[in-house]
C-alpha cells in the first residue's frame, strides 16, 4: 500500500477529541499534585513519556499524522497555558469544541510588546487573552504588577459599555505577562460576527496606541421563548422572564424588572432546573437599558449562566428586592428626636446630642432589629453606622446635588467613631471630631442637621420563588 493510499485511509478515522481532552487536562491536573511524587512513580512516568514521544516522534516523522488528530493536538497548548491557568471552564470547554478564534496580532510601541493571541465569544460573554513584553520596568508599577487602561469599541475613559463588568486576571511569566480579559455583551441583539476594536492607553503608566480589530464569532445559538411575568403587588414589583439563549458551553437569561422605586434593586439569586441542578447563583446582571414608564421603573438585563440541558422541562427562580431609602434627617436645635425608615420598621431614637470641647457626642439606640442579631450581622451594623451619619451646615443644604448627594466640602462631617454601649438595646454613641480631616466652618450645634442612611442597614429580602415551563 502506498503512502497516498494509506493516507487516505487514516483521514477517515474519527477522532474522540472529547476523550484526547479529558485526558489532557487530567494529565495538566495530575501534574500540579506534587506532593504525591516519589522515587519509583517519577521513574516509571519519565519512561512512559519517553515511550510517548518516540510514538508521536514516529507518527510525525513517517508523514502519516491524521489532521482531525492534528487539530486536537495543535488545541492543547491552549488549555495548558492560558484557559487552565487561569480556570476558565467555559474557555476549556469551547477549546474542546474547536470554538476558539485564534488571533495572532502584535503591536510595539513605547518598547512595550502586546500580543492577542485567542478569543472566544459564547453566550453573553467574549474573551481575549494576550500576553505582554517588552519594556515594563520603565514604567510606574511595582514588580510582578499590571495594569492596563483599554478602552472598546471606540469607547471613552468609564463611558464604555463593555468596562461594565470587566474583570482581568495575569500571571508573570518570564518574559512579561499572560493576561486574560472576559467582557460582559453589552447589547440586547447578539450578533454572531462583529468586528471589536481595542484601544490600548497605557500599560503600567507607559503611554502608547497599542490598537487592534479583533473578529469576533460565536456559533448559532438556540432561542427558547419564555414570556413568563410573576408579579409581587406588596413590594410593587414585576419580574418578566422574556428568553433563554442557549450557546456552546453557556446560555443567557433576558429580564426585564419593573419597580415602583427607581433606585430599588430586583434580582434573581438563583436558578434551579426540574433535575436539581443549580444553574446559577448570585451571578451579576448585565444592564442593557434603564427607563421611566407609567407603570414603573424598567430595567432591562441579562445573565450569563449555566448551558441548559435538552432534556429540561422547568426552571424555578429565586428573586430579591433589594430596598433604597433616601437619607432623613433633623436639625440640631432640639437634642432628642426620632429618626424612622419610610419603608421599613427601622429607627434610630436619640436620646441626645451633646459639645465637649471638639467633639459632638450623639447619643442613640437602634430600633427595629431583630433580639437575636447574630454576631456578624451585629459587626456590620457597627461598622455601617461609622459611616450612614452625616452632620452638615444647615445654610448649604440647598447646594446638595440630588443627582449626586455629596456633602458640601468644609461644610460637612461624615466620618465618626462608633461606641457599642449595650449590645441587648443596640444602644451606640457616635463622636464627631470638628477638627478632623472634615470640618464644619463657623460650627454651631443648632445651625447643623444630622441626617442618616438607613439603605445599608435593610436587609435584601427574598421574594416568593416561581418555576417556568421552557418550550420545546
Amino acid at each position: 500500500m502506498d503512502h497516498k493510499n494509506l493516507r487516505h485511509i487514516i483521514d477517515k478515522i474519527e477522532v474522540p477529541k472529547e476523550d484526547v481532552f479529558r485526558a489532557i487536562e487530567m494529565g495538566i491536573q495530575q501534574g500540579e499534585q506534587k506532593n504525591r511524587r516519589n522515587s519509583y512513580p517519577r521513574k516509571k512516568f519519565i519512561v512512559s513519556c519517553a515511550i510517548a514521544a518516540s510514538f508521536m516522534g514516529l507518527i510525525f516523522s513517517s508523514g502519516f499524522i491524521n489532521p482531525k488528530m492534528n487539530q486536537v493536538l495543535a488545541m492543547t497548548p491552549i488549555i495548558g497555558a492560558i484557559y487552565e491557568q487561569f480556570g476558565d471552564k467555559m474557555g476549556l470547554d469551547l477549546a474542546r469544541q474547536n470554538l476558539i478564534t485564534e488571533l495572532d496580532q502584535s503591536v510595539t510601541k513605547n518598547g512595550v510588546t502586546v500580543k492577542l493571541n485567542n478569543a472566544y465569544f459564547d453566550g453573553g460573554i467574549v474573551s481575549i487573552t494576550g500576553h505582554v513584553s517588552g519594556e515594563l520596568e520603565k514604567g510606574i508599577n511595582e514588580e510582578g504588577e499590571l495594569s492596563i487602561d483599554v478602552n472598546f469599541e471606540n469607547g471613552k475613559a468609564d463611558h464604555d459599555l463593555w468596562l461594565h463588568g470587566k474583570s482581568t486576571q495575569f500571571k508573570e511569566t518570564e518574559k512579561g505577562f499572560e493576561f486574560q480579559w472576559k467582557l460582559n455583551y453589552p447589547y440586547e441583539t447578539i450578533k454572531e460576527d462583529f468586528t471589536l476594536p481595542i484601544a490600548i492607553h497605557y500599560i503600567n503608566g507607559i503611554k502608547g496606541d497599542w490598537n487592534f480589530d479583533i473578529p469576533i464569532t460565536q456559533a448559532e445559538h438556540k432561542t427558547l421563548a419564555i414570556n413568563h411575568s410573576r408579579d409581587y403587588q406588596e413590594e410593587g414589583v414585576q419580574i418578566n422572564i422574556n428568553d433563554i439563549k442557549i450557546a456552546n458551553a453557556s446560555s443567557v437569561l433576558n429580564l426585564e424588572t419593573v419597580s415602583k422605586y427607581e433606585d430599588d434593586k430586583i434580582d434573581i439569586k438563583k436558578a434551579v432546573d426540574d433535575k436539581g441542578n443549580i444553574l446559577f447563583q448570585y451571578v451579576n446582571n448585565t444592564i442593557l437599558s434603564q427607563t421611566k414608564e407609567k407603570n414603573g421603573f424598567h430595567v432591562s438585563a441579562h445573565k450569563t449562566i449555566s448551558k441548559i440541558n435538552e432534556h429540561v422541562q422547568s426552571i424555578t427562580f429565586y428573586p430579591t428586592i433589594s430596598i433604597f431609602e433616601l437619607p432623613v434627617q433633623q436639625l440640631l436645635n432640639i437634642s432628642t428626636f426620632l429618626l424612622e425608615s419610610e419603608r421599613t420598621a427601622l429607627a434610630i431614637k436619640v436620646n441626645s446630642v451633646t459639645a465637649e470641647g471638639n467633639k459632638i457626642i450623639v447619643d442613640y439606640n437602634f430600633e427595629g432589629f431583630p433580639n437575636n442579631l447574630n454576631n456578624h450581622r451585629a459587626d456590620l451594623v457597627l461598622h455601617n453606622l461609622s459611616c450612614a451619619f452625616n452632620l452638615i451646615d444647615n445654610d448649604f443644604m440647598g447646594e446638595i446635588d440630588p443627582e449626586n448627594p455629596m456633602p458640601p466640602e468644609n461644610h460637612s462631617i461624615s466620618k465618626n467613631e462608633v461606641r457599642l454601649l449595650d449590645k441587648k438595646t443596640y444602644h451606640y454613641q457616635s463622636v464627631f471630631r470638628l477638627d478632623g480631616e472634615e470640618q464644619i466652618e463657623n460650627f454651631a450645634l443648632e445651625n447643623t442637621v444630622l441626617q442618616f442612611n438607613f439603605t445599608s442597614f435593610i436587609e435584601i429580602k427574598e421574594l416568593a420563588p416561581f418555576t417556568v415551563e421552557l418550550s420545546k
